[in-house]
Formats: C-alpha cells, sequence, structure tokens
C-alpha cells in the first residue's frame, strides 16, 4: 500500500445526485478508490445550487455514506465540481519580459504569469474560477507546451479563462462549509470529467468530451493537446425527464423509470408495436405507453442538445472532421440506447462513450466505472495533479488507509472478468485465424492473376 500519497476527495454536487469519492495513487500512478458514498440531490437546479438547506442535507448524506464503505477515512477538503449556465469562457494574453534572462524559466515564473490573468477585467458580479494557459510563446519561438528550462527575454501564453456568478459560486462554497468541509478548489464539471475520460492520444487527435448530466450538458474541446473551448449547455436528463412527463401525461418517477429501461435516442430503432403499462392512480385505469412515441419525445430533445454542441464546435472552427478523436459522450445520460448513432448522425463526427476507469486501479467495483462517476473521479485527478505540480499545500502525515472490501470486486466477479477476458483473447485469435485466412486467399488470388499473365506473355 502507498502512503506516502495524500488521500484526494471529490465532491459532485449535482441535479439530480450527489457523490463523494475519496482515492489515492498507488505504486502505479492508478487511483485505489477508498471510500464511495452517494445521495440524491434535491437542492440543485441546472447545476445550480439554489436550496442550500436541502443541498447541505444530501452532503451529509453522501459524507455519511462514504464514512460507512471506509469508517477509517478522514474528510475534511474537498475537491468540488462546478456547472451551470452562468459559467463563461473567455480567452486573453498575457506576457512578461524577465528578470534573470541568463539563466532558464522556471515554473515561479509561470505562476507569475498566470497569476497575473486573475486581474483581468470581466463584468461586475462575476468571478474568475480558472485560468488555464494553452501555449506559451518564448521570443520568437511560438506554441511551446511548456517553456520550463528555455531561455530567452521574454515569456507570454494564450489563457483559457473560465468565469462564473459570484452568487452561485458562494451558494456553493456555503453549502460546502456548512457541511463541515473545506473547498480546496473549484472546478469546472467538463474539465474535471474529460481528464476522467481521456488519455494522452486523445488529447493529441482532438476531441470534444460531453458530459451529459443530469441538469447540464458540459463540453470541453481539446485540439492539438490543448483546451480550446468550455461551455455548460443547459439541457439535460432532467429535461428529457420532464417533456416524457408531460408528453405522456405520466408521474416524473415514472418518466425517469420508461427512460432509463425502454428510452433509445432513436426513434426507427424503437419497436412500433411495444407498449409499456403503467398502472392508473388510485383506482383509475392503466396506461398505455408506446415505445415509439416515448423514443420519440427523448430523439427530440438529444437532437436539440447535440445541435448545441455542434454550434460550440462552430463557433472554434473545429466542426468539419478536424476532431479525429470525435464525441466521447460520458455522465449518467450517455448511458442512452443509441445514442452514440444519433450522436454520430447529428455532429458529423464518431462517437463512443468515456467510462472513467482509464486511471483507475484493477479491482475496483463495477459501479466506479460507470459515466455517472466521471466528474468525481476527475476532481480527484485534478487534486492530484495539483499535489504534484506544488500548488497547494497538503497534509505532510498521511494515514494509512486501505481499500474496504466493500468496494472491491468479489472473487466471483474476479472470475467472470478473467473468463470475459479469456473469451475476448480467442475471439481475436478468431479473427486473427480469419485476417490469416483472408490473406492466404487473397494471396491466392494474385497468385492465379500471375499465372494468367504469364500465360500471354
Amino acid at each position: 500500500m502507498n502512503n506516502e500519497q495524500p488521500i484526494i476527495v471529490g465532491l459532485d454536487i449535482g441535479t439530480t445526485k450527489i457523490a463523494v469519492i475519496a482515492g489515492r495513487k498507488n505504486e502505479f500512478g492508478k487511483l485505489e478508490i477508498l471510500g464511495f458514498g452517494k445521495a440524491n440531490s434535491n437542492g440543485v437546479k441546472h447545476g445550480q445550487v439554489l436550496n442550500i438547506d436541502e443541498t447541505i442535507k444530501a452532503i451529509k448524506t453522501a459524507l455519511d455514506n462514504c464514512f460507512a464503505s471506509n469508517p477509517n477515512l478522514e474528510v475534511n477538503e474537498v475537491y468540488v465540481g462546478i456547472a451551470g449556465h452562468h459559467i463563461k469562457s473567455l480567452q486573453t494574453r498575457g506576457d512578461i519580459v524577465r528578470q534573470k534572462t541568463d539563466e532558464e524559466i522556471t515554473q515561479k515564473e509561470i505562476d507569475q504569469l498566470i497569476d497575473d490573468q486573475y486581474k483581468t477585467y470581466i463584468p461586475a458580479g462575476d468571478q474568475i474560477i480558472d485560468v488555464i494557459p494553452q501555449e506559451f510563446t518564448v521570443d520568437n519561438f511560438q506554441n511551446i507546451p511548456n517553456p520550463i528550462g528555455y531561455g530567452g527575454v521574454k515569456i507570454g501564453a494564450n489563457f483559457h479563462i473560465i468565469t462564473g456568478d459570484k452568487n452561485a459560486i458562494r451558494n456553493i462554497n456555503r453549502s460546502v462549509e456548512k457541511s463541515g468541509l473545506h473547498t480546496k478548489d473549484l472546478v469546472l464539471q467538463p474539465l474535471a470529467s474529460s481528464s476522467a475520460v481521456m488519455a494522452q492520444e486523445d488529447l493529441e487527435a482532438g476531441v470534444a468530451i460531453v458530459d451529459i448530466g443530469g441538469g447540464t450538458t458540459d463540453l470541453a474541446v481539446f485540439y492539438e493537446g490543448i483546451l480550446k473551448h468550455t461551455a455548460v449547455i443547459p439541457f439535460a436528463g432532467e429535461n428529457i425527464t420532464n417533456d416524457i412527463k408531460t408528453g405522456l401525461g405520466v408521474l416524473k418517477t415514472q418518466a425517469e423509470a420508461m427512460k432509463v429501461q425502454f428510452g433509445s435516442a432513436l426513434a426507427n430503432e424503437a419497436k412500433a408495436n411495444a407498449y409499456i403499462t403503467i398502472p392508473g392512480l388510485r383506482g383509475m385505469p392503466a396506461k398505455e405507453i408506446s415505445v415509439k412515441n416515448l423514443a420519440n419525445i427523448i430523439q427530440a430533445r438529444m437532437s436539440e442538445i447535440m445541435d448545441f454542441v455542434t454550434y460550440h464546435l462552430k463557433q472554434v472552427g473545429l466542426d468539419n472532421k478536424a476532431l479525429n478523436g470525435g464525441v466521447v459522450l460520458t455522465g449518467g445520460g450517455s448511458q442512452l440506447k443509441h445514442l452514440i448513432q444519433l450522436t454520430e448522425y447529428v455532429t458529423g463526427l464518431p462517437a463512443r462513450i468515456g467510462f472513467p476507469n482509464e486511471h483507475l486501479a484493477a479491482g475496483h467495483i463495477e459501479e466506479l466505472a460507470k459515466p455517472t462517476y466521471s466528474t468525481c473521479i476527475g476532481l480527484i485527478l485534478k487534486g492530484y495533479d495539483d499535489y504534484e505540480h506544488n500548488r497547494k499545500q497538503f497534509e505532510k502525515e498521511y494515514k494509512k488507509v486501505e481499500v474496504p472490501d466493500g468496494l472491491k470486486k468479489t472473487a466471483a466477479e474476479e472470475a467472470v472478468v478473467e473468463t470475459e477476458e479469456a473469451v475476448s483473447a480467442e475471439r481475436v485469435k478468431q479473427r486473427r485465424g480469419l485476417s490469416n485466412f483472408w490473406g492466404k486467399f487473397k494471396d491466392g488470388i494474385i497468385d492465379l492473376f500471375k499465372e494468367e499473365e504469364d500465360k500471354h506473355l
């Protein structure tokens, strides 16, 4: 067990759920999950904390569940995700002339350059959440990803600045503090989700991360290794549920259950003659609901969300096949059937589901690898990024905490995984066998043609 590393806790305050996950990196640099708790969220709408009391209750419940999963845990500081329609972003440019030009560029000078950006003028009532350097310049050399160690007189960079509404930020901080915790840092949710589901290759290929949550759909666009754009779209899973509720005249809980169990993002894929029977209220007759109608409602709202994604990609000039990594869908809403096909159809880009197991250590329970927890796991990774770059102070003494049995896979599950791996290995072998067969077949045809040519000669 690697007890040299701090335990970092992510707190995802969502519209439908609140999740608390505690993690620590092992000796291989992978995250071991040491505690996990969740609760239903009531005080949040479209990613913004509106009812502080309700939110505190939900955070405390999630925390209690986290402690129940591992009683040895102590949680004081948390990395918190932020979203909501009030989030805006802008591009700026900053330069500094160096004092000691005969020495190499240090991290301190880069920190100075970033700190200067916090003085950028932004509208009253807003507050800077994060300043992200995009690419650096040293004298006349451009597009430098990391200028530490370079020599030069003038160092500059382009920055992506993320701002949010002061009141919305205050409400989050107040909810966290009244729950007995301290906010270590606020992190934009699409950036947290991105770090959880993305590998280095995605960064280079260019990718749009679309995190479909309960109250908001968060977007982060990366191109040539640089964060190009972030946006928060105020439509998500909750809107779809409300549309189903209104359109089909059912209760909200029924609408949610139908969406999860029978919902599809493509009406053409839904069976025309399939019906769902919903029990009537207080002696009323039962309702028959067409699966096709359900899919029509979901497709209309999902297409609208994807149109917003396309609009944002157009804004930064990355809509025409420039993103080789395509669209990575994550968040709870990404688990809808046929969503990949709809996304590819609307955006014209390849799509896949992003699972947060990219950075997770092996042997954790399946629940944690669901796209629903991408933001929360990404928050822990953001904390590690701060720790590894000495951006914030962390405790020097670390308590010995083991991964609790409740968060480990059981022997039976391990066996299932092993057999799955064996089956997939067998499939690869078969595929190889097939490709060898086709290879020989092709060679045979080529030989045939050669013989024909020889005859003509």
